[in-house]
């Protein structure tokens, strides 16, 4: 697919322009050390990938609560206990979690040329502490708060789509997961590429796994910066 139409490029946050991988593993890793014990990275992401969607496939929940039951129910499969208080902090420790390195560079550049907006399974407020660090003012953010949905849910894209402005063949949609991202964009025939990040969990990260075909794929936003770049020159 030509990307010479696009005038629009919509992006998912967590696991794509924010490292939450890391940021996860940061206060994932002591919780789950406890006496001999301590359970691997990848088993920590894959168990935290498949609570989140069981949890997001059910009646509508904050993200915020959403961050803290799936921690508490990792510690119920894993037989380590995770104390309410411990799903809090976890849940508010999403405000800290850091941009990748090339993610506002290459953000502030792909504005010069296109419309920016965010497509995220997130809490207005809690996006609106992740919003400082990204460098750039989007123009327009759908959370799962605002359409009560979570992503692989077409709403969430068809709300974009709605705000965007463009036609749906105007717009290229940017994303870390398979699951949540390239399935529904290839559903819903918008042009996608799959932000395929480094991972200590290879094609999956902290997101449930899943099997999907992107049109365009990449592995850093910096690479997607000069691709689109390219386009139409």
């Amino acid at each position: 697919m030509a990307l010479d139409s696009i005038r629009l490029i919509s992006f998912d946050c967590y696991g794509t322009l924010i490292d939450w991988e890391s940021g996860m593993l940061d206060v994932l890793r002591p919780m789950f050390s406890q006496g001999r014990r301590s359970v691997p990275d990848t088993e920590l992401l894959e168990h935290y990938g498949e609570v989140e969607y069981a949890l997001e496939s059910g009646p509508y929940l904050l993200y915020r609560e959403v961050l803290s039951r799936a921690v508490q129910e990792m510690g119920r499969r894993l037989d380590m206990p995770i104390s309410e208080q411990q799903g809090s902090e976890f849940a508010q420790s999403l405000t800290q979690w850091k941009p990748f390195p090339d993610t506002v560079a290459a953000l502030q550049s792909m504005k010069k040329k296109y419309k920016l907006g965010i497509i995220s399974n997130v809490d207005d407020d809690l996006f609106a502490a992740t919003s400082t660090k990204l460098g750039v003012n989007f123009d327009f953010v759908v959370t799962a708060q605002q359409v009560r949905s979570y992503k692989p849910s077409h709403r969430n894209f068809q709300e974009a789509l709605r705000r965007g402005g463009v036609s749906k063949q105007q717009v290229l949609h940017a994303g870390q997961s398979l699951l949540h991202d390239i399935a529904p964009a290839n559903a819903l025939r918008i042009t996608n590429v799959w932000v395929n990040r480094p991972s200590v969990r290879p094609g999956a990260g902290a997101a449930k796994a899943a099997s999907a075909v992107p049109d365009y794929e990449v592995r850093s936003l910096a690479e997607l910066s000069s691709l689109v770049a390219t386009a139409g020159a």
